[in-house]
């Protein structure tokens, strides 16, 4: 099993382009917070990022920066430009279009800005694990980073028929070629589980857990499985994912079930022995602590909302 694309598949992964910037010097954007991932792609020239917490990061020609938390933050070629504010506004669907800003001046810079979304967020998700500024050279993806930017800056440059859905799904694979970039990166007890993947002996024990949740998995089970101790396995466990064993195991169980109602019919008792409980009320007590939901509740809720909804587009007002 992949574990990886398991969890993004189980999560609702999505994104899109949102702008595509030409500007010419001087020029600054100011961006406001949001409830998602924002990314941006400087193929041409340079700017100064910053976060309104005050952290500041110099982007260069071919930076690739993500915003994970979605805080509100400027991107300039000179902070004493006036910014130009990205609002929410309502404007057609499919027009995405060339943002032109700023002054006559050279350099001119050329920038793409998107987002990533997880529309099925949970404890733990990738989007949290990664750090609140997390910046990548072209390189750092072994060409294939690079090779997929290029063709979104190329697919937005010019209004084509499923302009649309190409941008979106392009940003999708975009997203794992960001982890994967960001996952090579590491350094050793670095990235949460993310990170624990590569381990030897951790890597096979999450494996282990997201194939067969419903096991009832011990420290010494998965321990001589991967070849450790009861105790060597559960420091090193504990020490790369972030958290004990058993927490993460409860936290797999539950995500899973959180999936099995919202895309299933099966009955909650028939659930909880998928999960690994033996009666249902002992698992409705635990996924009412975990999600705050009782279980009927929770599949209620989210059928009856469509799920989670999609986020808002950012949208921009062009003023003096």
């Amino acid at each position: 099993m992949d574990v990886l694309a398991q969890v993004l598949d189980r999560v609702r992964l999505g994104g899109t382009l949102l702008f595509h910037f030409e500007l010419g010097y001087p020029w600054n954007l100011a961006l406001p917070a949001r409830p998602y991932a924002l990314f941006h792609y400087l193929s041409r020239g340079s700017a100064t990022l910053v976060l309104e917490q005050g952290r500041e990061l110099r982007m260069t020609e071919g930076d690739f920066v993500v915003v994970t938390r979605g805080e509100p933050h400027l991107i300039y070629s000179d902070r004493g430009a006036k910014p130009l504010q990205i609002l929410d506004l309502d404007r057609p669907s499919g027009r995405l279009g060339v943002v032109r800003h700023g002054g006559d001046a050279q350099p001119l810079s050329t920038m793409i800005c998107g987002n990533f979304t997880v529309e099925r967020p949970s404890r733990g998700s990738v989007l949290e694990l990664l750090p609140p500024l997390l910046l990548l050279k072209p390189t750092d993806g072994g060409g294939g980073l690079e090779t997929l930017l290029e063709r979104m800056v190329s697919e937005s440059s010019f209004a084509r028929p499923g302009q649309d859905i190409a941008l979106s799904r392009l940003t999708e694979v975009l997203f794992v070629e960001v982890l994967r970039s960001w996952i090579e990166s590491l350094e050793y007890g670095e990235g949460g589980w993310l990170g624990a993947m590569a381990d030897p002996h951790i890597g096979p024990a999450l494996q282990l857990i997201h194939e067969r949740p419903d096991q009832p998995w011990t420290l010494g089970d998965l321990g001589h499985r991967v070849g450790l101790g009861r105790s060597a396995f559960s420091a090193r466990f504990t020490k790369l994912v972030g958290q004990p064993m058993y927490r993460y195991l409860i936290a797999r169980r539950m995500s899973e079930a959180a999936f099995l109602l919202e895309t299933s019919d099966e009955g909650i008792a028939r659930i909880a022995t998928r999960v690994g409980y033996e009666t249902a009320a002992a698992f409705s007590k635990l996924f009412h602590r975990h999600h705050g939901l009782s279980p009927g509740r929770y599949r209620a809720t989210r059928r009856s909302d469509g799920g989670p909804s999609q986020f808002d587009i950012l949208e921009v007002e062009v003023t003096d």
